[in-house]
């Protein structure tokens, strides 16, 4: 995929000095003879992420601009764009001109978009526990600031619970479980749904990904409230045995079969994955 784009940024000339190399990359940089290099693939993803990164520095940029700053050639980082562009991490917009315009059509800019912003560290962590730190302090601290970040998670997975409502509630009894799994995926927390070591017994929700699991490490009613919303979106008791945020690789929920009754809960108990109890489910334990 090429951009219709650089009418005005001014001719490319390709870097040809230096003897040829194998990998693409080492014949981009200008000025420079070709030295041994790592893996194409491993230069190529590196010079992604120079450029990406130079985007997120500079704010959104032409392949002229993004060549002089990082010192490779226009055709070189058109290459990257167009990689990243297929990625999804930038998008091409037309570069804002402030005064005259000139001949010719505008150079295209390139910017990230949510998703490659995503790629990046961003303080989204300390902000959250920062908000919920507020919260509670703001309620009086203590119990009160603990009931007062409950009541927030309630509210919150309350609102996204409603999206997922309509998926499990189309599905058949059996396959909830399995409904619900999806549309956690699609909110990206990669979760699927097994059998539990008794499948008689019921079944484990497993969520491999947790994008607030540093903020739930310090705020467990996060987890909590996430435990209530599948109790009532799967109309059952449900036990959480394992949470990322408490150091566990996946974050485990058993879900009982309609009838199992005691010995479902009793088989939860003992399981070798929990980390909870039926009272303090999602909390962390000490």
């Amino acid at each position: 995929m090429k951009y219709a784009s650089e009418e005005q940024e001014g001719p490319e000339v390709e870097q040809t000095a230096g003897p040829a190399a194998s990998a693409p990359e080492q014949t981009e940089r200008r000025g420079t003879g070709a030295a041994p290099a790592p893996a194409p693939h491993d230069e190529q993803q590196g010079t992604r992420n120079r450029v990406a990164r130079s985007i997120l520095d500079h704010g959104p940029s032409t392949a002229a601009e993004l060549a002089l700053r990082l010192e490779l050639t226009q055709a070189a980082v058109r290459r990257h764009l167009d990689a990243l562009a297929a990625e999804g991490v930038v998008e091409p917009r037309e570069k804002r001109i402030y005064g005259a315009r000139g001949r010719g059509r505008p150079a295209k800019a390139f910017a990230l978009t949510d998703c490659g912003r995503d790629a990046f560290d961003q303080a989204y962590d300390q902000l959250a526990s920062d908000a919920l730190r507020w919260i509670a302090q703001s309620a009086g601290g203590g119990e009160k600031g603990e009931a007062a970040v409950a009541a927030f998670a309630r509210a919150r997975l309350a609102a996204q619970a409603e999206g997922y409502r309509k998926a499990v509630e189309s599905a058949d009894p059996e396959a909830r479980t399995e409904a619900l799994a999806k549309a956690l995926t699609a909110d990206g927390y990669a979760a699927t749904a097994r059998s539990a070591p008794n499948p008689q017994l019921g079944e484990q929700l497993c969520q491999h990904h947790c994008p607030v699991a540093h903020v739930a490490e310090q705020y467990p009613q996060l987890c909590e409230a996430e435990t209530e919303v599948f109790s009532r979106l799967l109309g059952t008791h449900v036990q959480r045995l394992a949470t990322i945020a408490h150091g566990d690789g996946v974050c485990t929920t058993f879900i009982p079969k309609a009838g199992a009754g005691k010995a479902a809960h009793s088989t939860a108990r003992t399981s070798k994955t929990t980390t909870a109890s039926a009272s303090t489910a999602g909390r962390n334990p000490a």
